[in-house]
């Protein structure tokens, strides 16, 4: 048994617990409280329609008496990093996949907290006693059914797929609930007449992976109850990005470059924290339409450097046609790779400086924000200006 547990409306509870005037409000927490977006809704406001990933006006219309709330990302982390700790407790295979969710095995914990649904109860009893705050967790053989559970009976829900209940489910599972299935592959996958995950199995595999290539052959084997990846507690984060709603639209390539100096700077301390370095580098875009833009480049080596971050997704800013003003911008870094993974060295000298002094730097520059604060000594071109 494979558990999934997911936290209720986790940065808005979070608001709600530490300020007890809130419970029972509509608590929006936002990006950016005139120009962002949701990104955690309390369910009272939700009864309003209001999701996560919303335009914070549009929200606003919705529920104009809602609370509106800055986020508190160090506040998250912290209750994050509390709440993974207790998992451990009941079991040594955690794999956290956000902030508020994470994967736990339970094969082999009946003799310490007995059947699974009385581990489960527990689990959740020990979030809350321990947090105050409430989590959904669902169970199943195998991890995509698992996340499929937790959001079966939110909030504070409990939901547990045994093996021999796992052909029924299937069979009536709506293909658009399925994990990677977005709102464009399910309409694909309804003009071949498949609704269902049942479905999947009475169409021909030939046609299938035809049509879908390498996602075709996913979707066969999830048809199947098939799901190879295991919990794995040491897995390495996908990617790491840091991304800013401006306070004004703009096009101006001098303002967008310096919250992407900014934001550069986000990326690799995070990249530092996690002991990680990354090959790939993309930069995203929000134009005033609200259409997203994003392009990416593969580096030569990987890296920690902000220096290099920044001067990569500098290229991949001008490269863009800016046809109208942006909103949103951002950078983030993928492709990651542990940092004790060997770095093939340069045969001629780096005619941008030496990389490597740069990354000593930034070190040194961690431990001195670690004693004295964040932000304690920063460039001189991100003082006093928006990009703060």
């Amino acid at each position: 048994m494979i558990f999934h547990i997911d936290m209720d409306a986790f940065f808005a509870s979070v608001e709600q617990r530490d300020r007890p005037e809130l419970r029972g409000r509509c608590v929006i927490v936002g990006g950016n409280v005139s120009r962002g977006v949701v990104c955690a809704a309390s369910y009272e406001a939700r009864k309003f329609g209001i999701r996560s990933a919303m335009p914070i006006f549009q929200a606003r219309r919705l529920c104009p008496d809602a609370v509106y709330l800055p986020p508190r990302m160090q506040r998250y982390r912290a209750v994050s990093r509390r709440i993974m700790e207790l998992l451990k407790a009941f079991s040594p295979l955690v794999e956290p996949v956000s902030i508020d969710e994470a994967f736990l095995d339970a094969s082999g914990c009946r003799r310490c907290f007995g059947p699974e649904e009385e581990m489960a109860r527990r689990l959740k009893a020990t979030i809350g006693a321990e947090t105050g705050l409430t989590c959904s967790v669902g169970g199943a053989p195998v991890k995509f059914l698992a996340k499929i559970a937790s959001d079966m009976d939110k909030p504070d829900g409990l939901h547990l797929i045994y093996g021999h209940e796992v052909e029924a489910f299937i069979a009536t599972l709506p293909v658009r609930k399925v994990p990677g299935v977005g709102s464009k592959m399910a309409a694909r996958l309804s003009g071949f007449g498949i609704e269902t995950l049942g479905d999947v199995r009475r169409l021909a595999s030939e046609a299938l992976v035809r049509r879908l290539g390498k996602f075709g052959h996913r979707l066969l084997k999830l048809a199947r109850g098939i799901d190879d990846s295991p919990v794995s507690p040491h897995g390495i984060a996908k990617s790491v990005s840091s991304e800013n709603t401006l306070s004004r639209d703009t096009r101006d390539v001098a303002v967008l470059c310096r919250h992407l100096l900014h934001q550069a700077g986000d990326v690799t301390r995070e990249l530092r924290k996690k002991g990680v370095r990354a090959k790939t580098v993309f930069i995203k875009l929000k134009h005033t339409d609200f259409r997203v833009f994003t392009r990416q480049a593969r580096l030569q080596r990987s890296t920690q450097s902000a220096e290099r971050i920044y001067a990569t997704a500098r290229e991949l800013l001008l490269s863009c046609p800016l046809s109208m003003d942006v909103r949103l911008v951002g950078v983030g870094a993928t492709g990651l790779e542990g940092a004790s993974v060997p770095v093939q060295m340069e045969m001629f000298a780096d005619p941008e400086g030496d990389e490597g002094r740069w990354e000593k730097l930034a070190h040194t520059l961690d431990r001195i924000d670690a004693k004295f604060g964040r932000g304690s000594v920063k460039k001189a071109c991100l003082m006093n200006n928006e990009a703060e």
